[in-house]
This record gives structure tokens, sequence and C-alpha cells, in this order.
């Protein structure tokens, strides 16, 4: 069980499994069947799963252990639904939204820019010292 750990921490794949009670390999395998569960990987393959993606494992455990539901039909529920109705209030309002679905305020989009004129400079260099 997870102790000491703010309600907003990344989560491992093994305190996910625990705090769910399901085994890795099934949480592994709901990934591929749920394109929507999107946990962060590290090098190494390590998983951090976000919150959102605990409710959305919470959600999906319960329909299929609880409410007997099958894959099948939960992708469908998903589908009709729409992710965000799908699991409803508990997740943060942006959390599966596509990059360019979010609005960035102008001092984000000028360090946004800031940064890709960095990278590309780097990118110009490290081309130059290759050649």
């Amino acid at each position: 069980m997870v102790v000491n750990k703010s309600k907003s921490a990344f989560r491992t794949i093994a305190e996910v499994a625990d705090e769910l009670d399901v085994a890795t390999h099934v949480l592994r395998f709901w990934e591929t069947k749920f394109p929507q569960i999107k946990p962060m990987k590290r090098s190494g393959g390590r998983r951090y799963y976000r919150p959102d993606d605990v409710e959305l494992i919470r959600k999906i455990r319960t329909l299929l252990y609880d409410k007997r539901y099958t894959i099948e039909g939960v992708q469908k529920l998903i589908r009709e639904k729409g992710i965000k109705a799908f699991v409803g209030e508990e997740i943060m309002p942006d959390f599966f939204e596509t990059p360019e679905e979010l609005e960035l305020n102008e001092s984000v989009r000028e360090l946004l820019n800031a940064i890709a004129a960095e990278l590309k400079q780097t990118c110009d260099d490290l081309n130059k010292a290759l050649s």
C-alpha cells in the first residue's frame, strides 16, 4: 500500500497494482487494450502512472471485475461516451487533451519559442561538428 505519498504523486506499476488489487501483468495488458492509459515511461521502460491514469484504471477495473463487462464492452463505452464522460469529474480538465487543443498564454508561448530556437541552434552546431 502507498504510504506518505501525496494524492498528486506519480505511482509505479507495483504501487498501482497493489492499490487496485490487480497484477502488474494485467496493467500492462490493459495498456494494450486501452490506449487511453498512457503512463510515463522512464529509462529501462519503468512506468510511472499519473493520478488520472490511476482513476481511469480504477474505473476500468470496476467495470471489468465488479460489473462484469467485457474488454470490448468497456472499449465501446469509452468510444461512445468519450474519455472525460467515462471517467467523470475526478480527472484534471486537460488531462486527455492533445497539445493542439491547449491554449498557451503569451509568456509560455515565448518561452517555448526560445527553447525551440535554442534546440535548433544546438542541432545546427552538432551537424557542423559532425561534418
